[in-house]
């Protein structure tokens, strides 16, 4: 019997290519985004507890862990508004799996929302703290273990959509959507994979600060320093668990990412981004560039890293769901051209509205970072 819900009567009104192309740019975009709040928050707590305890110099790394925090708070309202328009996305092309496993774990499903806004109100508090010259790490702490937990909730999610063969046990064992799914072994690692992430996104984010005049240029040097050996051990860690979460899929996944060009092209495009993160780190971490180029060199590495990963595990979905006999690429299609048009045109304004915002906030005069 088929697992999978009746496929909507309404077809869909623009090609399943097109929204393929918008879930994995905006989902690349939301992922950034989420790499910087989870290892903004890991080094600004480490920053915070260990400040003092060595090397005698707690004010300089105050002052690098306010760098940080003070832009958390912007950081999280990407992670929310860059998270939305992948969501909608995947809903359409796979609603009839990801609907059903939302259902299922539905009390922790919801429960995102007030973990989201708890984790919001506690990185204001966090930055408030550190700002007064406070070394509030339990903060920092508490902060990330929630959004540690909301990453959990959604890698459940994700990884629960595409096992159709528990859903029918999981409801025939509550319908009430409070019970966790059975152990996956692809789970953990695919949620370990985003965690270690942050530290390498966070170091080229540091080294990405240390380009930023308003800083004190010992708090820069600094920035550099540590980033470049934070992402240069982000990235050997991050391998690590790739090989996990890569060797963990079923024989018959493995083997179609392998025959795919698209995915192992991805997945050759990620192992080709981290390689030069990893040259890019030890450079930092050694020469400690103060430079914009610096900074701007690692963010375009990251971004790149990102949209391989993403359409590779976009590969993962696809293949997983069509052993099980769904196919996302078989739906019927009636495609309205002018609202598409319209569509892409609004989205392409948005973009740019949103770069321009980004170019006026770079170009700011410069405002002392200095804590206390």
């Amino acid at each position: 019997m088929n697992a999978f819900p009746a496929v909507d009567p309404i077809p869909l009104p623009a090609p399943v290519w097109l929204f393929k192309a918008l879930h994995i740019v905006t989902l690349a975009l939301h992922f950034y985004a989420v790499e910087l709040l989870l290892g903004g928050l890991m080094v600004a707590t480490c920053l915070c507890v260990f400040g003092g305890l060595r090397g005698g110099t707690p004010l300089l790394r105050l002052n690098a862990a306010a760098s940080i925090t003070r832009r958390l708070p912007m950081v999280m309202t990407y992670v929310i508004n860059l998270g939305v328009p992948p969501l909608l996305f995947a809903q359409v092309l796979y609603g009839r799996a990801l609907y059903t496993s939302s259902v299922l774990i539905g009390v922790y499903w919801i429960s995102v929302i007030f973990l989201l806004m708890a984790c919001y109100w506690l990185l204001y508090r966090f930055n408030a703290a550190v700002e007064r010259g406070q070394s509030a790490w339990w903060l920092g702490l508490s902060g990330f273990l929630l959004a540690g937990m909301i990453a959990r909730v959604l890698s459940t999610t994700m990884t629960l959509m595409i096992r159709p063969e528990v859903w029918q046990t999981m409801y025939s064992a509550s319908a009430m959507g409070n019970l966790l799914p059975p152990h996956d072994p692809t789970l953990t690692p695919r949620w370990l994979f985003m965690l270690v992430g942050g530290l390498v996104f966070a170091g080229l984010w540091m080294v990405w600060l240390a380009g930023r005049k308003q800083i004190e240029t010992a708090v820069r040097s600094y920035l550099a320093g540590l980033g470049g050996k934070l992402a240069l051990a982000g990235v050997v860690a991050q391998m690590m668990v790739a090989h996990f979460v890569f060797h963990n899929q079923p024989d018959k996944v493995r083997e179609g990412l392998v025959a795919s060009p698209l995915y192992l092209g991805a997945g050759l495009a990620w192992f080709a981004a981290i390689g030069l993160i990893l040259l890019t780190g030890a450079w930092a971490g050694f020469k400690k560039p103060t430079t914009t180029m610096a900074g701007w060199l690692g963010a375009v590495l990251a971004l790149v890293a990102a949209l391989g990963w993403v359409v590779f595990r976009d590969g993962i979905r696809d293949l997983t769901l069509l052993a099980a006999g769904y196919d996302v690429w078989q739906r019927e299609i009636v495609t309205n051209w002018s609202v598409v048009g319209l569509f892409l045109m609004l989205f392409v304004a948005g973009l740019a509205t949103l770069g321009w915002l980004v170019s006026v906030m770079l170009r700011a005069k410069p405002v002392s970072e200095k804590v206390i």
